[in-house]
């Protein structure tokens, strides 16, 4: 999903473009139903904190800043995980497979998200399922390499 269309979807709830620079070095930031997004990152860049910073809309609570603090990096990666799965997905590495997409460079392409932000989706669900995952009549495999095979 483009930049666009995320905040077209999401167009209940105040996302803004400003200068995060001084922040912490934050590159997105959500608080009370308003998002803001570092005018500084590249577009591609901006679908990734906008995924990120929604996943913090629907499942975090309180400033949770403090990454020191367990329940906070908690939130952390749930808010994460939703914004990876909101872009990714493990249907959307399907529907990459499907499309020809031979490596992850082409992958993230497709998908219209950073490399960056695909690998770490990719550790996050090799952490969640193991070393692979099945879903819809696909085997999608995450050690040693990145692949999928369709059940015959």
């Amino acid at each position: 999903m483009s930049y666009e269309e995320l905040q077209i979807q999401y167009d209940n709830l105040n996302i803004q473009e400003m200068d995060l620079s001084e922040i912490k070095g934050l590159k997105g930031l959500c608080f009370n139903g308003n998002i803001a997004i570092d005018k500084s990152v590249s577009q591609i860049e901006k679908v990734c904190v906008l995924a990120e910073e929604l996943g913090h809309y629907h499942t975090s609570v309180g400033d949770i800043l403090d990454l020191t603090d367990v329940g906070n990096r908690k939130q952390e990666y749930r808010a994460r995980l939703w914004g990876y799965n909101k872009q990714i997905g493990l249907s959307g590495i399907i529907q990459g497979f499907k499309a020809h997409c031979h490596s992850r460079n082409e992958l993230a392409e497709y998908l219209n998200v950073t490399e960056e932000f695909l690998q770490e989706a990719l550790d996050c669900y090799r952490s969640k399922y193991g070393i692979f995952a099945e879903m819809d009549n696909y085997v999608i495999i995450f050690e040693p390499s990145l692949s999928v095979m369709e059940k015959m």
